[in-house]
């Protein structure tokens, strides 16, 4: 059987170069998954591949493929022997039957001895399919399967993608494999930089493809090594500028997507721009024109960028005088901005905000602030935090909204407002709690520094969880308009991390009244019970992320801590407590425990009757459990989990002892009780921490 690279390529109009990184992806992970489903490669050989990606071009090299699958001997068993023939040896019908569905007769069948006697049965050899058989549905598939919010029609064709296709190449070795995508029919040919090659380019081997697509088209194909290309090229031009390029990924992931040999250009801008708060002007650089921005060894902006063309001019200069008037432009803009703003104070902008709906529901931007300006009232005693800082910080943190720079650069929401704050004469932290109520923004991102920052952060993420699940504005799916779940992860965060040890309930329960009083906006209790349960929920991932078990996790999920400062201390403490030997046992004995008391038909209860006991190994366990009981609940309620399950350990030998030597469901219903409240009194010492039969 031939084992040859694979290559498939799909060449479209420019792809959107934010999404490239994960198309590419799912293109190889989709591909990689059709072949392995197919048995034409090996796990083994799914790891020697190479994806490839540019601006117009999505593929894959898998390095070993067969070009066919292996043929499979496929054994059908039908009756056993003693049923298939009669005394005299002639066939039964079900002898003749199994033969008849076999397309055979009796005498072609073979016999098949086993430990439970012997059976007819009939071996046929499936004959594997070709690669030129299956690779189309393969290929449908991945392409369907393939992340695109909204793909669109180009001409006349029916064909849906992302940017409409011109070419497919499909190459076995030097053999193209017969198939079709999206309207196109495989081939060997491909086609270079859109500027720098001259028609259209045969590749003579799926081997070759790399090497052919560089030297004769002049396109780097390899994602990461155009990325690493980029980097070593943007460091070195800061270098000679005696600066350095901040880490941004997410800006390098676009560039990467955005050329297919990069070339870069060093611009300079007017050194009265740095007036301007950086900020803006990186924006400038950064959110609109894809430059590079350079910071010294301060981290202060430096008068230079960097941007990376698509082409090799004959003269860069030309190049770079035109980028450097566009900036010019986007600069000016910004400064203009930065001075006229100045003009007007955040005070005087808050009534502008009655004017910015929020949702049609839950009144404009105004109402919002007025909530969470009663919010941060209300939190600021839970957090310890200065009340006064913490309302004045909420009335104007959303002001800058309505200002004429973050009109322009939204990224520069809270920003922008501290900068305004400082300069109007606001204390510090208003200017902290302005910036910071935003964060996190994304995952990983830092969290608010201050109490008071911390407190109209929360304020405001309750209040949109609050108002939006009232409003019906629940996530679904992959849908989550609002960013509610990201805000979910904030909260806990924030709560966990800055250890803050309030209950979520209580927090959901305040903003719910905030919005009856203000906008005689009724939360129901079971909408408020399920925002809980909803922001308790993301838990899961947060825990997950941080390569705790998921039983582990659940365990703890399964007693409701209300508190996520609370569900931290549990589910580190379980982790710990889950390598023992002890632990696994007694989780054991918990699910043991769990099982037998969900079969009764009536509440158990706790209370134990020493005078009942029969057996010596009744009183060790009440004995164990009385001695540790009182101090387990203590260290449980002061949050020292890991402590407290330390002492339960100590229940393994005779809880091992009970189960080995009592009988549980005694005859005697009075006996069968007591021993029953025996168990349940052990169960409710670890239902203290978590349901650890979870963790069986």
């Amino acid at each position: 059987m031939s084992h040859l690279p694979l290559l498939i390529e799909l060449g479209t109009e420019e792809l959107p170069p934010k999404a490239l990184k994960s198309l590419s992806a799912a293109f190889t992970k989709e591909l990689l998954d059709g072949l392995l489903e197919a048995q034409l490669i090996t796990v083994a050989e799914s790891k020697s591949c190479k994806p490839f990606a540019s601006p117009r071009r999505l593929g894959l090299l898998v390095e070993n493929v067969k070009a066919a699958q292996i043929d499979q001997t496929i054994e059908r068993r039908g009756p056993a022997v003693q049923a298939a023939f009669k005394e005299d040896g002639s066939p039964t019908p079900a002898a003749l039957g199994f033969a008849k569905s076999c397309g055979t007769d009796v005498n072609s069948l073979q016999r098949l001895k086993t430990a439970k006697g012997e059976w007819l049965c009939y071996e046929v050899i499936e004959q594997g399919k070709s690669l030129d058989e299956l690779l189309q549905a393969i290929l449908e598939q991945a392409l369907k399967k393939l992340p695109i919010p909204k793909r669109m029609r180009w001409g006349n064709s029916d064909a849906e993608f992302v940017r409409p296709v011109k070419w497919l190449i499909v190459l076995h070795g030097d053999k193209v494999v017969p198939a079709s995508a999206l309207d196109v029919e495989s081939s060997n040919i491909t086609r270079g930089h859109r500027f720098h090659s001259q028609g259209e380019i045969q590749i003579s081997n799926a081997s070759s493809y790399e090497s052919q697509l560089l030297e004769q088209g002049h396109v780097i194909a390899d994602f990461q090594q155009r990325q690493n290309m980029i980097l070593e090229q943007i460091n070195d031009c800061a270098k000679i500028l005696n600066g350095v390029i901040e880490d941004d990924q997410e800006l390098l992931d676009e560039v990467t997507g955005l050329v297919e040999y990069p070339s870069p250009i060093v611009g300079s801008f007017d050194e009265k721009f740095l007036e301007v708060p950086q900020e803006c002007l990186i924006s400038s650089m950064r959110d609109h024109q894809k430059y590079f921005h350079v910071v010294d060894k301060d981290s202060k902006l430096m008068p230079f960028f960097i941007t990376l063309s698509n082409i090799q001019s004959s003269n860069p200069d030309q190049v770079k005088a035109g980028n450097e008037k566009v900036l010019r432009a986007r600069l000016s803009d910004a400064e203009f901005f930065w001075q006229t703003d100045q003009k007007t104070s955040l005070e005087s902008r808050i009534n502008r905000l009655g004017n910015v709906l929020f949702h049609v529901k839950l009144g404009s931007l105004l109402d919002r602030t007025k909530r969470i300006e009663t919010l941060a009232g209300e939190f600021a005693g839970l957090l310890n935090a200065n009340k006064s800082v913490c309302q004045r910080g909420a009335v104007l943190a959303k002001a800058d909204l309505v200002s004429d720079m973050v009109g322009e650069f939204d990224e520069l929401q809270g920003i922008m407002g501290h900068y305004y704050a400082d300069i109007e004469g606001e204390p510090a932290l208003v200017g902290e709690c302005i910036e910071q109520h935003y964060w996190p923004r994304f995952a990983g991102d830092q969290l608010p520094i201050s109490n008071e920052a911390q407190v109209v952060a929360l304020a405001d993420k309750v209040d949109s969880f609050v108002g939006l699940f009232g409003a019906g504005e629940i996530p679904t799916g992959d849908k989550d308009p609002y960013g509610l779940r990201r805000a979910a992860l904030s909260i806990l965060r924030i709560l966990i991390e800055c250890e803050h040890n309030l209950a979520l309930t209580d927090l959901v329960s305040t903003a719910s009244k905030v919005y009856q009083e203000r906008q005689n906006f009724t939360v129901s209790i079971e909408t408020q019970t399920e925002i809980v349960k909803f922001i308790r929920g993301r838990l899961t991932a947060f825990y997950q992320a941080q390569n705790i078990a998921t039983n582990t996790i659940n365990s703890v999920m399964a007693c409701e801590p209300d508190k996520p400062l609370d569900f931290e201390r549990r589910v580190k403490a379980v982790h710990a407590f889950y390598g023992s030997e002890d632990a696994i046992n007694l989780a054991a004995a918990n699910k043991r425990i769990s099982n037998i008391l969900k079969k009764q038909d009536h509440c158990v209860s706790t209370n134990v009757d020493t005078k009942l006991f029969q057996q010596e190994e009744e009183r060790a366990l009440f004995s164990a459990i009385d001695s540790i009981e009182s101090e387990c609940t203590t260290l449980f309620n002061s949050g020292d989990y890991e402590q407290g399950l330390a002492k339960l350990a100590s229940l393994r030998a005779p809880v091992d002892g009970f189960f080995d030597k009592v009988m549980v469901m005694a005859e005697d219903e009075k006996l069968k009780n007591n021993r029953l409240s025996l168990l349940k009194k052990m169960q409710a010492l670890f239902l203290q921490v978590a349901d650890i039969a979870l963790l069986g």
